[in-house]
């Protein structure tokens, strides 16, 4: 019993391999007759499914019913009755490019190989001889192959042009600097665009220089990876800063790959540079702008959000305490409608002045908008901060511009009078209009 359920066993694994095996030849293919003889196409199939070719055939019985098909649809291979009737022998080649184009054409012919020399030698044409269509399936293989292998010579010619077009392009593009290096860093060679970045007069200038060994090693590993030819293996986006020969910087993106010999050693770089200067300075110009209060060039309202977020939890790491001053400037109404805008603005801009004289680097002083401004001060506890906010209004009081300036302040500390921003800055609001109240009370004595 054991004896027959082992043979069972093996029978099923021979049967799973023969059909894996069986399965693993069938070829799925598309196939346009061309062929007004209907027991001739039946012939072609048979053949074709001999050899195990799974086979989707459309048959129409002109060339010209045979140009709209494959107009309309897309055919590994057209079998094709020949002569084809109404065309001649020199015809027949251009009619066909202007019909096929790229599609492999078989034709089906009763005479010998000769009248079809020229045929075949002007393009993807081949033939088989009724006689033998039991070759058919080869002849077939055979188109399909090569039709395969002139796609891939194509786009590898295509790949090739385009590459060293690209290539010329930039090396003759002013905007995109080109060098190279050996493995030492060391300059081999460098385009006109590279010594008009760098401010060199010559090339030998630059190649004396040597400044690539102060920056490549930090392109990374120049080794290829497995599977992929040396000359395919990319370096990653550099940024770098790199002194010009007059001392200004350049601000610069390299890219580019490594270069290997043909024992897949390393002997080298070839390095694509952009200048990247102006589009830095605007990104800068535009990050500052969007942080920055236009009329006195504190933090604004935004900016202000973000330092306290980034107070918060830093203070929540180290334990230690910062403090929130809001100010208002008493009066600016009557300043505007007495002295006019412009002397409200500048009012404004004193304040923004004396609140960073009275800060450190550490500090942010803010614009919220209006008359309300914000200070910010890291590690800074509540009587710390009340000198700050005490020193504040000694300076605006020793201003001896017209008119005469004053603030009210509010002080608030983390984690004491609040955990979040919201908290902080209702306790330091709460804190303000207090002092105002006092202030008010003061001057009715």
């Amino acid at each position: 019993m054991a004896e027959l359920a082992h043979k069972d066993v093996q029978s099923d694994l021979i049967g799973f391999q023969a059909e894996r095996s069986a399965s693993h030849r069938l070829r799925h293919i598309r196939v346009l007759f061309v062929h007004r003889d209907a027991q001739v196409v039946e012939s072609c199939l048979q053949e074709l499914q001999k050899a195990r070719f799974i086979v989707s055939a459309d048959v129409v019985s002109t060339l010209a019913q045979g140009r709209e098909q494959l107009h309309d649809h897309s055919y590994d291979v057209v079998l094709a009755e020949y002569p084809i009737p109404a065309f001649n022998t020199f015809e027949t080649p251009r009619f066909l490019d202007q019909t096929v184009q790229h599609v492999p054409v078989l034709f089906v012919t009763e005479l010998g190989a000769e009248p079809l020399t020229q045929l075949t030698t002007e393009g993807p044409f081949d033939y088989i001889e009724r006689e033998h269509l039991g070759q058919l399936p080869m002849a077939v293989k055979r188109a399909l192959n090569e039709s395969t292998l002139r796609a891939e010579l194509a786009e590898a010619g295509k790949a090739l042009r385009h590459s060293r077009s690209l290539y010329r392009a930039l090396v003759e593009n002013p905007a995109y600097g080109i060098f190279r290096c050996d493995a030492e860093g060391n300059f081999l060679d460098a385009n006109q665009a590279l010594l008009d970045m760098l401010g060199y007069a010559c090339k030998e200038d630059l190649l004396a220089a040597n400044r690539a060994s102060e920056f490549i090693f930090d392109l990374g590993p120049a080794t290829p990876l497995t599977g992929l030819l040396p000359e395919a293996v990319q370096i990653q986006p550099l940024e770098i800063t790199w002194p010009r020969k007059n001392g200004t910087l350049l601000k610069a993106r390299l890219s580019g790959r490594g270069i290997f010999d043909e024992y897949a050693a390393f002997i080298g770089y070839e390095i694509i540079v952009v200048d990247i200067t102006d589009q830095r300075a605007l990104e800068e110009n535009l990050r500052r702008q969007a942080s920055t209060d236009s009329l006195t060039g504190l933090a604004n309202h935004r900016k202000l959000f973000e330092v306290l977020h980034a107070e918060i939890a830093r203070s929540k790491r180290t334990g230690r305490e910062f403090s929130v001053l809001l100010l208002d400037l008493d009066g600016l109404k009557k300043i505007n409608d007495h002295f006019g805008h412009l002397v409200g603005n500048r009012a404004l801009a004193r304040l923004a002045q004396i609140l960073v004289d009275c800060g450190r680097s550490s500090d942010t002083a803010a614009r919220q908008g209006g008359d309300e401004f914000a200070v910010v001060l890291p590690e800074t506890g509540g009587d710390a901060a009340t000198l700050v906010a005490s020193r504040i209004c000694d300076l605006l009081a020793e201003d001896m511009e017209e008119p005469a300036l004053s603030v009210s302040i509010g002080v608030s500390s983390f984690p004491q009078d609040g955990d979040a921003i919201g908290t902080l800055l209702s306790a330091a609001d709460r804190a303000l209009y207090a002092a105002k109240e006092n202030q008010l009370v003061a001057k009715l004595k």
